[in-house]
C-alpha cells in the first residue's frame, strides 16, 4: 500500500571516524559503533549523524510501481540524499534490476549459485528468503534486534510475534520481518458505478448477481462507444489464484475455502485450500465466465498490475483488491476519463451465503544482514528513525517523506498530498526506502481516516469475519523443499486448463489425488506438526 494512500486515507491516509555529538541522548534511538581507536561511542540520529558518512551496501529490485522525476534513480534520489544528509549513512547499491517475471529472485539465486558476495543489507520478499537463510551467509538477527531496535519498533513487532516464525531456524532468528498494516491486502470489490447507473443495474451481493452484472458489462456497451470491447471482470492468473491484487481468491471463498494457503479445517487441523472440494465449483464458475467472454483470454498471462490496469484503463467493470487501489492504480482512471466513477462493495457471497477472502499477514518480506557486515547497527539507525518518526506521522514526516514529491505546501500555505497540487506529479518516496514502505505499525492503518474514505473502510471492516489468514507461518518443511515446486506447478497448470476448458471441471478430483500422492499428504502432516507445536 502506498504511503500516499495512507495519507489519502489518514490525511486525504560504525564506522571509523564517527564522533559523538552534543545534546541529550535519545534512549530509543541510541546505537553504538567503534572509532578507529576501538573506543565505544554513542550515536543519536535525532541530534547527530555519522561523520564522515558510513557506507551501507544494498541490492534491490526496481518495481513497476516506482516512479521517478528530476532525473533521479533508485541509486540516487531524494531519499538516499536525505539519508546521507540526515543520518550520515551513504546507501550504495551493489546492483539493481527491473523486477519483472520474478527477475529479482532469479538474480539472487544466480548470485548465490555463483558464490558472489552479497550486500550488507538485503530486503527480500517471497520464498527466495529461505534459500538465502539456509545458505549460511547471513547473520542471526534476534540479539541485534533486542540490542539496537527502538522501543517503537519493538512495540510494533510485538503486535504479532508469529511474524518471526518463517525466518527462524532452531529457535534463532535469521531475518527481520518487514511489518505491514492490518488489512493491507484484504480485498473488496471495486465496480464502475457509472456503468451500473448507465445500465440500470444494482450492485451484486451474490456470485449469481455478479454473473448478471458481468454479462451486462461485457455485452451491454457500458462505456457507450458502440463497440464490444469491454469485459466484466479484470483478473490475473499468472501468479496464481491467491495474490495481492486483481486475483480470484474471493471467488473460491464463495465456495468455502481460500486457495493457495493453509486454512483451519472443521477438525481444527490445517488444510490446504486449493484441494478443498469447493474449489471444483469455483473453477467451474470461472470456466463459465471465460466461455462467456466475461474475462479476457489473456488473463492467463496477466500479473496483478496488468490485470488492475485493464480495469483502470476502462476495459473492465469489476476488479477485486485492497482499499488502497483507489489511489493506485485506479487513481489514474479520472485522468483518462473524468466521468469514470468507482465504488467499493462487499465481496459477494456464494451458495448458502458463504464468504471468505484472503486475510492479510502482518509481514511484507524480511531484511537479511550479511555476516560480513562489520556494523549492522547502521541499518537499525536508519530503520529506528523511520519507526520513531515516519510511522508516527510526526516531525519532518508529518505529511510525507519529501516535500515536492509526496506532499507539497500550496501557495495558500496549506499542506496537500493531492497529486494535482504537486509540481511534476506525485512520487511515492516510500517505495525508495529499504523496507519498501518506510515503516509501518500494523494497527495504524485506520488512523485519521478522512471523511471521503470512511465508507470504503466500513465496507472492508463489515466483512472482517470473512478474512482468512494463511495459518502456516513457518519455514518450508522438508517435503516442501523436495516437492513444493512440483506441486505448485501441478496446481497452476490444472487450474488454468480447467478455466480455459482444456480440461473439464471434474479433472479437479484427479488433481487432488495426484497432489496428495506426490507429496501433499506428507506436507499436510508436517504443517500440522508445526501447527501443534506453536498454537
Amino acid at each position: 500500500m502506498k504511503r500516499f494512500v495512507l495519507l489519502g486515507m489518514t490525511a486525504l491516509f560504525l564506522l571509523s571516524g564517527c564522533r559523538q555529538g552534543g545534546g541529550k541522548e535519545s534512549e530509543s534511538m541510541q546505537v553504538t559503533s567503534d572509532t578507529a581507536e576501538g573506543q565505544s561511542v554513542q550515536f543519536n540520529p535525532q541530534k547527530d549523524k555519522y561523520d564522515p558518512p558510513a557506507t551501507m551496501t544494498v541490492a534491490a529490485a526496481v518495481n513497476p510501481e516506482m516512479t521517478f522525476k528530476n532525473g533521479e534513480t533508485l541509486e540516487d534520489n531524494v531519499h538516499t540524499r536525505w539519508v546521507k544528509k540526515r543520518l550520515g549513512i551513504d546507501i550504495r547499491y551493489l546492483w539493481t534490476i527491473p523486477n519483472q517475471n520474478h527477475s529479482f529472485d532469479t538474480k539472487l539465486r544466480l548470485e548465490l549459485a555463483a558464490g558472489r558476495p552479497f550486500p550488507d543489507v538485503l530486503p527480500v520478499r517471497g520464498e527466495v528468503v529461505h534459500e538465502l537463510i539456509d545458505s549460511g551467509q547471513f547473520m542471526e538477527v534476534g540479539e541485534l534486534f533486542e540490542r539496537y531496535a527502538s522501543k517503537s519498533w519493538k512495540k510494533a513487532m510485538d503486535t504479532d510475534p508469529s511474524v518471526w516464525f518463517p525466518y527462524m531456524r532452531n529457535g534463532k532468528k535469521y531475518a527481520i520481518p518487514i511489518l505491514d498494516y492490518e488489512y493491507s491486502s484484504d480485498p473488496v470489490l471495486w465496480i464502475r458505478e457509472d456503468w451500473l447507473n448507465r445500465l440500470n443495474l444494482k450492485a451484486p451481493e451474490t456470485l449469481d448477481e455478479l454473473t448478471d452484472v458481468m454479462n451486462a458489462f461485457t455485452n451491454g456497451d457500458p462505456d457507450g462507444n458502440q463497440t464490444k470491447d469491454t469485459y466484466g471482470l479484470a483478473v490475473g492468473f499468472k501468479n496464481g489464484m491467491n495474490s495481492w491484487m486483481a486475483d480470484a481468491n474471493w471467488i473460491f471463498g464463495g465456495f468455502g475455502s481460500v486457495p493457495g494457503q493453509w486454512n483451519v479445517g472443521a477438525g481444527g487441523r490445517l488444510e490446504y485450500g486449493s484441494v478443498d472440494p469447493g474449489a471444483e465449483s469455483a473453477l467451474a464458475l470461472l470456466q463459465k465466465w471465460m466461455k462467456e467472454g466475461y474475462i479476457s483470454r489473456e488473463a492467463e498471462w496477466f500479473d496483478e498490475v496488468r490485470a488492475a490496469e485493464q480495469f483502470a484503463s476502462g476495459k473492465a467493470g469489476v476488479v477485486a483488491g485492497p482499499i488502497w487501489m483507489k489511489y493506485w492504480p485506479l487513481g489514474e482512471m479520472n485522468a483518462r476519463n473524468k466521468d469514470a466513477v468507482i465504488s467499493a462493495y462487499k465481496i459477494p457471497s456464494g451458495p448458502g451465503g458463504k464468504i471468505a477472502r484472503r486475510g492479510s499477514r502482518l509481514n511484507n518480506g524480511a531484511v537479511l544482514i550479511n555476516k560480513e557486515m562489520k556494523h549492522p547497527e547502521l541499518f537499525f539507525a536508519y530503520q529506528n528513525y523511520l519507526f520513531d518518526h515516519y510511522a508516527q506521522q510526526s516531525g519532518e514526516f508529518k505529511y510525507g517523506l519529501a516535500e515536492g514529491y509526496d506532499w507539497v505546501r500550496t501557495p495558500e500555505g496549506q499542506e496537500s498530498t493531492n497529486p494535482s497540487d504537486i509540481p511534476g506529479g506525485y512520487v511515492r518516496v516510500a517505495a525508495y526506502t529499504l523496507t519498501f514502505d518506510g515503516a509501518r505499525i500494523p494497527e495504524a492503518w485506520n488512523k485519521n481516516v478522512v471523511p471521503e474514505d470512511v465508507p470504503i473502510h466500513e465496507v472492508l471492516l463489515s466483512q472482517a469475519g470473512a478474512s482468512k489468514k494463511d495459518m502456516f507461518r513457518g519455514g518450508p518443511t522438508e517435503t516442501m523443499g523436495l516437492k513444493g515446486e512440483l506441486l505448485k506447478k501441478l496446481e497452476k497448470e490444472t487450474f488454468i486448463q480447467i478455466i480455459y476448458s482444456r480440461l473439464p471441471a471434474a479433472a479437479f478430483r484427479e488433481f487432488t489425488r495426484s497432489w496428495r500422492q506426490l507429496g501433499g499428504e506428507q506436507i499436510t502432516e508436517e504443517v500440522n506438526q508445526w501447527y501443534d507445536e506453536v498454537k
